[in-house]
């Protein structure tokens, strides 16, 4: 996988076939103010690796009932955090799908120079190499339910752990191509928990085309994380789960929320994997955007050039329209 560029990532790279077709709230109550300490067991999550010597980049490996392995995650602090004793707000930010893709993805890219500076706190975990950040309907490998581990698990532990806003204002939650895709889901099946959603490459419709990504994410899922088992189910889709996870169907749900979308109109056409991903990414968005349009909710959409990459500028405008939209440290 070395000869890609590193930003050339995302739905899933690593499966042929379909490929080339596509591509807890606890409302106005505060985290308690923690000094900068290590971090405890709870929720499930029992620590197996951790790094906290690192200035602001903390790392942590989890043994968890949700995942059959030790998934890890990043959690990137505020230049001051150690001795400024403030509350901040948190981004949750995820990657993309690929066998290279993990929790380790945006520092690889640059997320300490996006944030450099700036007064919010980014959590990046593991998400699987075709997780989809979702609960799978069927796995012949085990446990790899992260839509629990994520929801349930890690968002209430960094809370604990951390000295974060536990409230809906203080949350936001981004993501690249499957990532975006886990941001979408997120933010509207969990209302309640994330007043900010960020899209880079992700994708918003599973039904269109045939339901081109809910196929997508089937086979790649079976091939990459599940050795068979699928995400919604074949050869039927679990439709009410499909429905539930599906953007262009959440939209109600996105109304009151600072939205943020990203998609690329150019794919170099040598780059065969962003020829098949972005063109999909984009008229999927497109759905959504009108659908959003519609219904009145506000969004800030961007359509650039090039593929199915990480674009740092637009990371950062990002980054800065979190923190304008979050309550402030």
């Amino acid at each position: 996988m070395t000869a890609h560029h590193p930003t050339r990532r995302g739905i899933l790279k690593s499966v042929g076939g379909l490929g080339a077709a596509l591509a807890l709230g606890t409302a106005g109550q505060l985290a308690s103010a923690r000094p900068a300490a290590a971090a405890d067991n709870d929720f499930g999550l029992t620590i197996v690796d951790r790094n906290e010597s690192d200035p602001r980049m903390w790392y942590y490996r989890f043994q968890t009932s949700a995942i059959g392995w030790n998934p890890g995650v990043n959690v990137l602090l505020p230049d001051d955090y150690r001795t400024s004793g403030r509350t901040y707000p948190v981004l949750y930010l995820f990657h993309g799908g690929g066998t290279d893709q993990d929790f380790i993805t945006f520092d690889r890219m640059g997320v300490r120079d996006w944030t450099a500076g700036k007064p919010i706190i980014v959590v990046m975990p593991d998400g699987g190499h075709a997780g989809w950040y979702s609960n799978p309907v069927s796995s012949n490998v085990g446990p790899r339910n992260w839509e629990e581990f994520h929801i349930n698990q890690l968002l209430p532990w960094v809370e604990a752990n951390f000295r974060t806003f536990a409230d809906y204002d203080g949350r936001a939650v981004s993501g690249f191509s499957m990532g975006g895709f886990g941001a979408l889901k997120y933010a509207a099946k969990y209302y309640g928990h994330f007043a900010s959603v960020s899209a880079h490459s992700g994708p918003a419709s599973l039904r269109r085309d045939g339901g081109l990504v809910a196929h997508w994410a089937n086979a790649s899922s079976a091939a990459l994380d599940l050795a068979g088992g699928t995400i919604y189910g074949v050869p039927l889709w679990d439709q009410a789960r499909v429905s539930a996870d599906n953007p262009v169907e959440r939209i109600e749900s996105y109304r009151n929320k600072r939205v943020f979308l990203v998609a690329g109109t150019s794919p170099d056409p040598v780059d065969w994997f962003s020829s098949v991903n972005e063109p999909q990414v984009l008229a999927g968005q497109r759905e959504f955007r009108s659908l959003l349009d519609r219904a009145g909710i506000p969004h800030d959409s961007h359509e650039v050039p090039g593929g199915h990459v990480i674009r740092p500028d637009l990371m950062r405008q990002d980054i800065d329209g979190i923190i304008d939209r979050l309550r402030k440290a």
